[in-house]
Protein backbone atom coordinates (compact mmCIF):
# COMPACT_ATOMS: atom_id res chain seq x y z
CA UNK A 1 0.00 0.00 0.00
CA UNK A 2 1.41 3.36 -1.03
CA UNK A 3 1.95 6.16 1.51
CA UNK A 4 -0.62 8.29 -0.35
CA UNK A 5 -3.27 5.59 0.06
CA UNK A 6 -2.46 5.19 3.76
CA UNK A 7 -2.74 8.95 4.24
CA UNK A 8 -6.10 9.03 2.47
CA UNK A 9 -7.53 6.15 4.51
CA UNK A 10 -6.21 7.61 7.80
CA UNK A 11 -7.68 11.02 6.96
CA UNK A 12 -10.99 9.37 6.14
CA UNK A 13 -10.95 7.60 9.53
CA UNK A 14 -10.38 10.91 11.31
CA UNK A 15 -13.09 12.58 9.22
CA UNK A 16 -15.66 9.84 9.85
CA UNK A 17 -14.99 9.78 13.58
CA UNK A 18 -15.17 13.58 13.82
CA UNK A 19 -18.47 13.70 11.90
CA UNK A 20 -20.08 11.07 14.15
CA UNK A 21 -18.80 12.52 17.42
CA UNK A 22 -19.82 16.09 16.60
CA UNK A 23 -23.21 15.41 14.99
CA UNK A 24 -26.68 15.92 16.48
CA UNK A 25 -28.62 14.39 13.56
CA UNK A 26 -28.95 10.65 13.04
CA UNK A 27 -28.21 10.83 9.30
CA UNK A 28 -24.88 12.64 9.74
CA UNK A 29 -23.92 10.23 12.54
CA UNK A 30 -24.72 7.30 10.24
CA UNK A 31 -22.70 8.89 7.40
CA UNK A 32 -19.67 9.21 9.69
CA UNK A 33 -19.92 5.57 10.72
CA UNK A 34 -20.09 4.51 7.06
CA UNK A 35 -17.02 6.59 6.18
CA UNK A 36 -15.19 4.86 9.03
CA UNK A 37 -16.21 1.41 7.81
CA UNK A 38 -15.16 2.05 4.21
CA UNK A 39 -11.83 3.59 5.30
CA UNK A 40 -10.78 0.70 7.59
CA UNK A 41 -11.59 -2.11 5.11
CA UNK A 42 -8.49 -1.58 2.88
CA UNK A 43 -6.29 -1.42 5.99
CA UNK A 44 -7.65 -4.80 7.17
CA UNK A 45 -7.17 -6.50 3.78
CA UNK A 46 -3.89 -4.84 2.69
CA UNK A 47 -1.85 -8.05 3.10
CA UNK A 48 -4.02 -9.84 0.44
CA UNK A 49 -3.90 -12.99 2.56
CA UNK A 50 -7.07 -15.14 2.45
CA UNK A 51 -7.53 -14.68 6.21
CA UNK A 52 -7.28 -10.90 5.79
CA UNK A 53 -9.87 -10.92 3.00
CA UNK A 54 -12.14 -13.06 5.16
CA UNK A 55 -11.70 -10.65 8.08
CA UNK A 56 -12.54 -7.65 5.87
CA UNK A 57 -15.66 -9.40 4.54
CA UNK A 58 -16.86 -10.31 8.05
CA UNK A 59 -16.23 -6.77 9.25
CA UNK A 60 -18.10 -5.23 6.31
CA UNK A 61 -21.15 -7.49 6.68
CA UNK A 62 -21.38 -6.95 10.45
CA UNK A 63 -20.97 -3.18 10.25
CA UNK A 64 -23.45 -2.92 7.36
CA UNK A 65 -26.05 -4.87 9.37
CA UNK A 66 -25.43 -2.67 12.43
CA UNK A 67 -25.71 0.53 10.36
CA UNK A 68 -29.00 -0.73 8.90
CA UNK A 69 -30.35 -1.35 12.39
CA UNK A 70 -29.20 2.11 13.48
CA UNK A 71 -31.01 3.75 10.56
CA UNK A 72 -34.12 1.69 11.24
CA UNK A 73 -34.02 2.71 14.90
CA UNK A 74 -33.70 6.42 14.09
CA UNK A 75 -36.47 6.26 11.46
CA UNK A 76 -38.80 4.44 13.88
CA UNK A 77 -38.17 7.10 16.50
CA UNK A 78 -38.69 9.91 13.96
CA UNK A 79 -41.95 8.26 12.80
CA UNK A 80 -43.37 8.27 16.33
CA UNK A 81 -41.88 11.48 17.75
CA UNK A 82 -41.01 13.63 14.72
CA UNK A 83 -37.45 14.11 16.07
CA UNK A 84 -34.17 13.33 14.27
CA UNK A 85 -32.08 14.65 17.16
CA UNK A 86 -29.81 11.97 18.67
CA UNK A 87 -30.56 13.04 22.25
CA UNK A 88 -34.34 12.84 21.65
CA UNK A 89 -34.48 9.05 21.33
CA UNK A 90 -37.52 8.20 23.44
CA UNK A 91 -39.51 5.43 21.73
CA UNK A 92 -38.96 2.08 23.56
CA UNK A 93 -38.67 -0.02 20.38
CA UNK A 94 -36.16 2.43 18.90
CA UNK A 95 -34.09 2.28 22.10
CA UNK A 96 -34.02 -1.53 21.98
CA UNK A 97 -33.00 -1.63 18.30
CA UNK A 98 -30.35 1.05 18.86
CA UNK A 99 -28.87 -0.92 21.78
CA UNK A 100 -28.56 -3.97 19.50
CA UNK A 101 -27.00 -1.90 16.69
CA UNK A 102 -24.39 -0.25 18.91
CA UNK A 103 -23.62 -3.57 20.63
CA UNK A 104 -23.00 -5.09 17.20
CA UNK A 105 -20.72 -2.22 16.19
CA UNK A 106 -18.73 -2.37 19.43
CA UNK A 107 -18.47 -6.15 19.59
CA UNK A 108 -20.44 -6.32 22.83
CA UNK A 109 -21.88 -9.70 23.86
CA UNK A 110 -23.99 -11.40 22.56
CA UNK A 111 -22.93 -9.76 19.23
CA UNK A 112 -19.22 -10.30 19.82
CA UNK A 113 -18.44 -13.30 17.61
CA UNK A 114 -17.12 -11.27 14.66
CA UNK A 115 -14.52 -9.29 16.61
CA UNK A 116 -11.87 -11.95 17.47
CA UNK A 117 -11.95 -13.32 13.91
CA UNK A 118 -11.57 -9.86 12.36
CA UNK A 119 -8.75 -8.93 14.72
CA UNK A 120 -6.97 -12.23 14.02
CA UNK A 121 -7.00 -11.51 10.28
CA UNK A 122 -5.77 -7.92 10.62
CA UNK A 123 -2.22 -6.56 11.01
CA UNK A 124 -1.28 -5.42 14.51
CA UNK A 125 -1.51 -1.71 13.67
CA UNK A 126 -4.97 -2.15 12.14
CA UNK A 127 -5.95 -4.30 15.13
CA UNK A 128 -4.97 -1.40 17.36
CA UNK A 129 -7.29 0.92 15.42
CA UNK A 130 -10.14 -1.62 15.60
CA UNK A 131 -9.69 -2.02 19.37
CA UNK A 132 -9.48 1.67 20.23
CA UNK A 133 -10.27 4.39 17.67
CA UNK A 134 -13.07 2.53 15.87
CA UNK A 135 -14.95 2.04 19.15
CA UNK A 136 -15.10 5.73 20.04
CA UNK A 137 -17.85 6.86 17.56
CA UNK A 138 -20.37 4.09 18.52
CA UNK A 139 -19.55 4.63 22.19
CA UNK A 140 -20.23 8.35 21.76
CA UNK A 141 -23.69 7.58 20.33
CA UNK A 142 -24.32 5.28 23.30
CA UNK A 143 -23.26 8.05 25.70
CA UNK A 144 -25.56 10.58 24.03
CA UNK A 145 -28.58 8.25 24.30
CA UNK A 146 -27.69 6.58 27.63
CA UNK A 147 -30.49 8.40 29.50
CA UNK A 148 -33.10 6.69 27.28
CA UNK A 149 -31.73 3.15 27.25
CA UNK A 150 -32.82 0.31 29.51
CA UNK A 151 -30.24 0.04 32.35
CA UNK A 152 -31.22 -3.57 33.18
CA UNK A 153 -30.58 -4.66 29.58
CA UNK A 154 -27.22 -2.85 29.54
CA UNK A 155 -26.25 -4.47 32.85
CA UNK A 156 -27.09 -7.95 31.55
CA UNK A 157 -25.08 -7.35 28.36
CA UNK A 158 -22.17 -5.98 30.40
CA UNK A 159 -22.01 -9.01 32.70
CA UNK A 160 -22.31 -11.35 29.71
CA UNK A 161 -19.47 -9.51 27.95
CA UNK A 162 -17.24 -9.70 31.03
CA UNK A 163 -18.00 -13.42 31.40
CA UNK A 164 -17.54 -14.39 27.73
CA UNK A 165 -14.51 -12.13 27.23
CA UNK A 166 -12.76 -13.74 30.18
CA UNK A 167 -13.90 -17.30 29.60
CA UNK A 168 -13.19 -17.50 25.85
CA UNK A 169 -9.77 -15.90 26.20
CA UNK A 170 -8.44 -18.60 28.52
CA UNK A 171 -7.29 -21.16 25.95
CA UNK A 172 -6.10 -18.80 23.18
CA UNK A 173 -2.56 -18.95 21.83
CA UNK A 174 -2.79 -16.02 19.38
CA UNK A 175 -1.97 -12.65 20.91
CA UNK A 176 -4.45 -10.78 18.70
CA UNK A 177 -7.33 -13.04 19.78
CA UNK A 178 -6.34 -12.61 23.42
CA UNK A 179 -6.44 -8.82 22.96
CA UNK A 180 -9.83 -9.14 21.23
CA UNK A 181 -11.36 -11.01 24.18
CA UNK A 182 -9.68 -8.50 26.49
CA UNK A 183 -11.51 -5.74 24.60
CA UNK A 184 -14.85 -7.54 24.97
CA UNK A 185 -14.28 -7.95 28.69
CA UNK A 186 -13.37 -4.28 29.16
CA UNK A 187 -16.44 -3.22 27.19
CA UNK A 188 -18.51 -4.93 29.86
CA UNK A 189 -16.99 -2.63 32.51
CA UNK A 190 -17.71 0.42 30.34
CA UNK A 191 -21.32 -0.46 29.58
CA UNK A 192 -22.35 -1.47 33.11
CA UNK A 193 -21.88 2.08 34.41
CA UNK A 194 -22.99 4.09 31.35
CA UNK A 195 -26.58 4.66 32.56
CA UNK A 196 -25.43 5.96 35.95
CA UNK A 197 -22.21 7.86 35.21
CA UNK A 198 -21.38 8.38 31.50
CA UNK A 199 -18.22 10.36 32.35
CA UNK A 200 -16.85 7.32 34.15
CA UNK A 201 -17.45 5.23 31.03
CA UNK A 202 -15.46 7.75 29.00
CA UNK A 203 -12.62 7.72 31.53
CA UNK A 204 -12.57 3.92 31.43
CA UNK A 205 -12.39 3.99 27.63
CA UNK A 206 -9.52 6.50 27.60
CA UNK A 207 -7.45 4.48 30.06
CA UNK A 208 -8.25 1.22 28.24
CA UNK A 209 -7.17 2.79 24.91
CA UNK A 210 -3.95 4.02 26.53
CA UNK A 211 -2.99 0.60 27.92
CA UNK A 212 -4.07 -1.31 24.79
CA UNK A 213 -2.05 1.03 22.57
CA UNK A 214 1.04 0.30 24.67
CA UNK A 215 0.55 -3.48 24.43
CA UNK A 216 -0.07 -3.42 20.66
CA UNK A 217 2.97 -1.21 20.02
CA UNK A 218 5.22 -3.52 22.05
CA UNK A 219 3.85 -6.60 20.24
CA UNK A 220 4.34 -4.83 16.90
CA UNK A 221 7.92 -3.86 17.78
CA UNK A 222 8.74 -7.46 18.71
CA UNK A 223 6.71 -8.85 15.77
CA UNK A 224 4.85 -11.13 18.18
CA UNK A 225 1.72 -12.88 16.91
CA UNK A 226 1.73 -16.08 18.98
CA UNK A 227 2.60 -17.11 22.52
CA UNK A 228 5.38 -19.37 21.23
CA UNK A 229 7.00 -16.31 19.61
CA UNK A 230 6.44 -14.28 22.78
CA UNK A 231 8.55 -16.79 24.71
CA UNK A 232 11.67 -15.86 22.72
CA UNK A 233 11.27 -12.08 22.68
CA UNK A 234 13.27 -11.69 25.91
CA UNK A 235 16.42 -12.04 23.79
CA UNK A 236 15.54 -9.06 21.61
CA UNK A 237 14.84 -6.30 24.07
CA UNK A 238 14.64 -7.23 27.79
CA UNK A 239 13.62 -3.73 29.02
CA UNK A 240 10.73 -3.68 26.53
CA UNK A 241 9.51 -7.03 27.83
CA UNK A 242 9.63 -5.71 31.40
CA UNK A 243 7.47 -2.79 30.25
CA UNK A 244 5.08 -5.28 28.66
CA UNK A 245 4.81 -7.17 31.96
CA UNK A 246 3.82 -4.02 33.87
CA UNK A 247 1.35 -2.91 31.19
CA UNK A 248 -0.36 -6.31 31.11
CA UNK A 249 -0.74 -6.28 34.88
CA UNK A 250 -2.18 -2.76 34.62
CA UNK A 251 -4.60 -3.91 31.92
CA UNK A 252 -5.69 -6.67 34.30
CA UNK A 253 -6.57 -4.02 36.88
CA UNK A 254 -4.06 -4.82 39.61
CA UNK A 255 -3.22 -2.10 42.15
CA UNK A 256 -1.18 0.10 42.35
CA UNK A 257 -1.17 0.40 38.55
CA UNK A 258 -3.30 2.67 36.35
CA UNK A 259 -5.73 -0.06 35.29
CA UNK A 260 -7.02 -0.36 38.86
CA UNK A 261 -8.37 3.21 38.76
CA UNK A 262 -11.44 2.70 36.48
CA UNK A 263 -12.40 -0.59 38.17
CA UNK A 264 -12.14 1.05 41.58
CA UNK A 265 -14.32 4.01 40.58
CA UNK A 266 -16.88 1.78 38.81
CA UNK A 267 -17.23 -0.55 41.82
CA UNK A 268 -17.61 2.51 44.06
CA UNK A 269 -20.34 3.95 41.82
CA UNK A 270 -22.18 0.62 41.60
CA UNK A 271 -22.29 0.35 45.38
CA UNK A 272 -23.67 3.91 45.55
CA UNK A 273 -26.45 2.80 43.18
CA UNK A 274 -27.32 -0.12 45.51
CA UNK A 275 -25.86 -2.61 43.02
CA UNK A 276 -23.30 -4.25 45.31
CA UNK A 277 -24.16 -7.84 44.11
CA UNK A 278 -23.59 -6.74 40.50
CA UNK A 279 -20.26 -5.19 41.47
CA UNK A 280 -19.21 -8.44 43.18
CA UNK A 281 -20.18 -10.53 40.11
CA UNK A 282 -18.32 -8.39 37.57
CA UNK A 283 -15.29 -8.18 39.90
CA UNK A 284 -15.15 -11.97 40.15
CA UNK A 285 -15.50 -12.27 36.36
CA UNK A 286 -12.49 -9.98 35.90
CA UNK A 287 -10.38 -12.73 37.53
CA UNK A 288 -10.81 -14.75 34.31
CA UNK A 289 -9.17 -11.92 32.40
CA UNK A 290 -6.44 -11.71 35.03
CA UNK A 291 -5.57 -15.35 34.27
CA UNK A 292 -4.79 -14.81 30.59
CA UNK A 293 -2.98 -11.51 31.25
CA UNK A 294 -0.76 -13.38 33.71
CA UNK A 295 -0.31 -16.08 31.08
CA UNK A 296 0.92 -13.47 28.59
CA UNK A 297 3.21 -11.94 31.22
CA UNK A 298 4.47 -15.41 32.18
CA UNK A 299 5.38 -16.21 28.58
CA UNK A 300 6.97 -12.79 28.00
CA UNK A 301 9.23 -12.36 31.02
CA UNK A 302 8.81 -14.77 33.90
CA UNK A 303 9.84 -18.01 32.24
CA UNK A 304 11.94 -19.45 29.47
CA UNK A 305 10.40 -21.97 27.07
CA UNK A 306 10.92 -25.52 28.38
CA UNK A 307 11.35 -26.86 24.86
CA UNK A 308 13.06 -25.76 21.69
CA UNK A 309 10.90 -23.66 19.40
CA UNK A 310 10.96 -23.11 15.67
CA UNK A 311 11.69 -19.42 16.16
CA UNK A 312 15.28 -18.24 15.92
CA UNK A 313 16.51 -16.33 18.95
CA UNK A 314 17.81 -12.88 18.01
CA UNK A 315 20.50 -11.56 20.33
CA UNK A 316 21.23 -7.86 20.78
CA UNK A 317 19.55 -6.51 17.70
CA UNK A 318 20.07 -2.88 18.86
CA UNK A 319 16.97 -1.64 17.08
CA UNK A 320 15.93 1.79 18.33
CA UNK A 321 12.73 1.60 20.36
CA UNK A 322 10.08 4.23 19.77
CA UNK A 323 10.10 6.74 22.62
CA UNK A 324 6.29 6.88 22.54
CA UNK A 325 6.23 3.32 23.93
CA UNK A 326 8.18 4.44 27.00
CA UNK A 327 5.87 7.44 27.53
CA UNK A 328 2.73 5.31 27.09
CA UNK A 329 4.09 2.66 29.46
CA UNK A 330 4.70 5.22 32.19
CA UNK A 331 1.16 6.56 31.74
CA UNK A 332 -0.26 3.02 31.66
CA UNK A 333 1.28 2.14 35.01
CA UNK A 334 1.62 5.30 37.11
CA UNK A 335 -1.60 7.32 36.88
CA UNK A 336 -3.24 5.88 39.99
CA UNK A 337 -2.10 8.81 42.23
CA UNK A 338 -4.28 11.05 40.05
CA UNK A 339 -7.42 9.24 41.24
CA UNK A 340 -8.50 11.89 43.84
CA UNK A 341 -8.40 14.60 41.17
CA UNK A 342 -10.23 12.45 38.60
CA UNK A 343 -12.89 11.30 41.08
CA UNK A 344 -13.59 14.90 42.12
CA UNK A 345 -13.82 15.96 38.47
CA UNK A 346 -16.29 13.16 37.75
Amino acid sequence: MTPQAKLMFTTSLLLGSTITISSNHWITAWAGLEINTLAILPLISKSHHPRAIEAATKYFLTQAAASTLLLFSSMTNAWHTGQWDITQLTHPLSCLILTSAIAMKLGLAPFHFWFPEVLQGSPLTTGLLLSTAMKLPPLTLLLMTSHSLNPNLLTCMAILSAALGGWMGLNQTQTRKIMAFSSISHLGWMIIIISYDPKLTLLNFYLYALMTTTVFLVLNTNKTLKLSTLMTTWTKNPPLNAMLLLTLLSLAGLPPLTGFLPKWLIIQELTKQSMAPTAVVISLLSLLGLYFYLRLAYCATITLPPHTTNHMKQWHTHKPTNTSIAILTVMSTMLLPMSPMLSSAI
